[in-house]
């Protein structure tokens, strides 16, 4: 069973930065995807940051620039470095995992950030909160 469990999620003033993680467990790595997507109160769930299996990695526009993802495959811990945050980052934040045979299906059409909400699995969440 897979098993995702998210931290690091603080408030913090904008400009601040923060590092959230995703302890992932309970599946053969290489067969899943990992990556994170966020929801505000009374909004859809967005998608963050992705990263392929080739370690390239895809963003939100709205996060460009800031947002750092990264795995740690040993450890199978995933990274998300938060820079430069702003108030609209506030959200819950979610690690989330799927199947790659199902990632890659819905990645060619609809592409990484809109496929990112649908993962099948996902953690608990972790709040981050930005002031101005």
């Amino acid at each position: 069973q897979v098993r995702l469990v998210e931290s690091g999620g603080h408030s913090v003033l904008a400009g601040g930065s923060l590092r959230l993680s995703c302890e992932a467990s309970g599946y053969t790595y290489s067969t899943y995807c990992l990556g994170w997507f966020r929801q505000a109160p009374g909004k859809e769930r967005e998608g963050v940051a992705a990263i392929d299996s080739d370690g390239s990695t895809y963003y939100a526009d709205s996060v460009k620039g800031r947002f750092t993802i990264s795995q740690d495959y040993v450890m199978n811990i995933l990274y998300l470095q938060m820079n430069n945050l702003k108030p609209e980052d506030t959200a819950m934040y979610y690690c989330a995992a799927d199947l790659w045979a199902i990632v890659r299906a819905r990645v060619d059409l609809m592409g990484w950030v809109r496929t990112l909400p649908t993962f099948g699995y996902w953690g608990q969440g972790t709040q981050v909160t930005v002031s101005s």
